[in-house]
């Protein structure tokens, strides 16, 4: 297939461009290089150096013989040029990761929260209209969040939820209940591909993600230059990641209030392999499809504990410290999210174990000089904050 992977150059994006590539596809990466941008802004970097972008496909070449294609394009600013990359190109199926994916940097401030729906919501719509303009039978496979949902009091179903009311029967989307701008940006995208399904009959299968751990896969693990990032800071790094860096260091894993909240979880390998299942397996014209891509339901506690183990056996001062929840969430509730249609299209998961955590422990150790202690900490709350001086 010739398959287009916008946001190429970022932690799912890069993998999943080579993983398409190694199976024979004929992959063209997209992405205006934000995320970057937005890590110097926030002041952050990965823990193991990212090389750039052209940088990494050199090297792809080189050790695979198969090329990747880039094109350096902002679809939510240009959509000139996104329409030129659709025309040329002529995608079969489109993998769109390339959206700010950070609920914090969402909720920093009036700028962060209005660039994030701008940059998210415009850029899907522009790719919408691309595909209607170029190439019309093309199949979205869009990454999306679990975190839409928020943590409803009954069992989250995979999109769609059949209801009865005042004694009459109908199909609607699942309703949602999301907890950032980043999450709300996320909402309006799924609506407006819903739409487009049923206004011009495009393809769209929206996946809604648990929270990915790991960076390890095939193809990364093939040269230092292939990489992926690994972020444990408090803006765009994961629980899994943070704790880990925080185990190494000596620092008390920071859970934030109770460690009640549940989410769903899974392997980057998984994620590859979802996508795949998703690009082989595409949706119908005019079908909006939904999958709620995790493998594995864990709360924050649930975490800490498994790492706490593994960072002990391994000779760390590990232990647990509950500080004040810079979000405003539930740290108790019910969550049972339906997770079927993926495993049914063929998909085996990679369970988290703590040979899966050791070898994060390793990586982390490896490169322990690199960290920052001062990063791993929230800074950015989602609370009304006192009277600025200024809009931002």
């Amino acid at each position: 297939m010739r398959i287009l992977v916008l946001g190429g150059d970022g932690y799912l994006g890069w993998p999943t461009a080579m993983y398409f590539s190694a199976k024979g596809h004929d992959v063209t990466v997209v992405d205006n290089f934000a995320k970057r941008n937005w890590e110097a802004e926030v002041g952050v970097e990965t823990l193991m150096p990212v090389r750039s972008l052209q940088a990494r496909v050199k090297r792809w070449r080189q050790i695979s013989g198969k090329q990747i294609g880039i094109a350096v394009c902002d679809i939510a600013a240009n959509p000139r040029a996104t329409y030129k990359v659709f025309e040329d190109f002529k995608p079969e199926a489109v993998i769109h990761y390339a959206e700010q994916p950070s609920a914090p940097f969402s909720m920093q401030g009036r700028e962060q929260c209005v660039y994030t729906q701008h940059n998210n919501v415009v850029g899907t719509l522009n790719v919408l209209f691309a595909i209607r303009h170029a190439c019309p039978d093309a199949h979205i496979v869009k990454l999306g969040t679990m975190g839409e949902y928020g943590t409803p009091n009954i069992d989250i179903e995979e999109g769609w939820i059949d209801i009865e009311h005042n004694g009459r029967k109908d199909r609607v989307l699942y309703p949602k209940k999301p907890g950032s701008f980043y999450h709300l940006s996320n909402v309006h995208d799924s609506h407006n591909l819903e739409f487009a399904c049923r206004a011009w009959g495009v393809r769209v299968t929206d996946l809604n993600q648990g929270v990915v751990y790991g960076i390890d896969t095939d193809e990364c693990r093939q040269h230092p230059d292939l990489v992926t990032s690994f972020h444990y800071d408090a803006v765009f790094g994961t629980v899994i990641n943070r704790f880990v860096v925080q185990a190494v260091k000596g620092v008390p894993l920071t859970v934030y209030g109770k460690g009640g909240q549940t989410r769903g979880f899974l392997d980057i390998r998984d994620t590859l392999r979802c996508v795949e299942l998703a690009a082989e397996n595409p949706a119908e014209p005019g079908e909006f499809r939904v999958f709620n891509q995790f493998t594995e339901q864990f709360s924050v506690m649930d975490l800490a504990a498994k790492v706490e183990a593994v960072g002990k056996a391994r000779g760390h001062q590990v232990s647990i410290d509950h500080i004040d929840n810079p979000r405003v969430e539930l740290e108790e509730h019910y969550y049972n999210a339906k997770h079927s249609k993926l495993p049914e299209l063929g998909l085996e998961p990679h369970l988290l174990t703590d040979a899966t955590i050791e070898h994060m422990f390793e990586v982390v150790e490896a490169n322990a000089e690199r960290i920052d202690e001062d990063l791993i900490y929230p800074h950015i709350q989602w609370h009304m904050p006192s009277p600025a001086r200024h809009p931002n």
